[in-house]
């Protein structure tokens, strides 16, 4: 282009030989391209505004930009003149899907309410997600908010709404529901679709939503992927999608049945308990969980050390 412009007050041939270019591959490149003369000036404008701009304007902003250095063109001509010789922004806006009428939003029930007097009486559920060298897994999760154990959890490599449906269906199939069970989440959109909709109905649990804006509304969640990726993600460099599965089972293992809460004094789905017929630490944690929950069970249930989790 710096050829072509300059053609009139310099021989072609030497600005061939000066800029190491063959008066073939000149001609041939303006053939190809099949530049008129009136868009080079344009074009090389804009190059000029792209190299300042780090490549980032899109043909709005890049009209903007000649006006003030008073050049004038339609933002069309603009956007034309940027394909046709590669100058548009390198940046990619996201495209925001529109859920329209399957959008279900939900009062904010729970209220930053975060103490349960039973198990599998209020739950909380959010996503996040784990980078790795082949790239990022997403990672759904149901806490309860009686003894802060992770009923369930899924992985995924998208973050979409079969990601959450599955980890409610796991955590129901694992739990037995005995009452009212809220289910408290934020505002993403796996949240308000109608699928999330129909599935909690059907399980008869009663949907709950944070504020937008308000993380706090969900902080139980979102504490649990503090603790799990400060205590097990951020210490190792993980490679492989299989490699951070293997590595969320088996935090999750060490989460529910070793890890001490300070509150009670014994990991969540513990051992802490000894139930007749089991040896401690051998229970099923969704076990554990049903005798705490069922009021005549307590008769069965002894304190190992003393005290029943004070």
């Amino acid at each position: 282009m710096v050829i072509y412009r300059h053609r009139e007050k310099y021989s072609i041939s030497e600005m061939c030989r000066f800029f190491n270019v063959s008066r073939s591959g000149y001609y041939g490149y303006l053939s190809r391209m099949d530049i008129p003369a009136k868009d080079l000036p344009l074009a090389e404008k804009i190059q000029e505004c792209q190299e300042r701009c780090g490549k980032t304007y899109g043909y709005r902003r890049v009209h903007i930009w000649l006006e003030k250095q008073g050049i004038h063109h339609n933002p069309k001509t603009i956007l034309r003149v940027m394909q046709k010789y590669n100058l548009l922004s390198d940046i990619r806006r996201k495209k925001y899907r529109n859920y329209g009428e399957y959008l279900h939003r939900y009062p904010n029930l729970l209220n930053r309410d975060f103490k349960a007097e039973r198990p599998n009486q209020k739950w909380v559920t959010d996503i996040s997600y784990i980078k790795t060298k082949q790239g990022t897994l997403y990672l759904s999760v149901i806490r309860d908010l009686f003894d802060n154990s992770i009923v369930a959890y899924k992985t995924g490599t998208e973050q979409n709404i079969n990601l959450v449906l599955s980890t409610i269906r796991e955590a129901k199939k694992k739990e037995k529901v005995t009452g009212e069970l809220q289910l408290h989440s934020d505002q993403g959109f796996q949240y308000t679709s109608h699928a999330y909709f129909k599935l909690t109905q059907s399980y008869n649990i009663i949907p709950s939503m944070s504020r937008r804006g308000n993380p706090y509304d969900n902080a139980l969640a979102e504490n649990f992927f503090s603790i799990l990726k400060t205590e097990c993600i951020y210490r190792t460099k993980i490679e492989t999608y299989e490699d951070a599965r293997i590595l969320i089972d088996e935090y999750m293992r060490f989460y529910n049945y070793e890890r001490i809460q300070l509150k009670i004094n014994i990991p969540p789905c513990n051992g802490g308990y000894f139930i007749f017929g089991h040896s401690p630490n051998t229970t099923g944690c969704a076990q554990v969980r049903f005798l705490l929950a069922c009021q005549p069970c307590t008769d069965y249930l002894l304190p190992v050390n003393g005290s029943l989790g004070s």
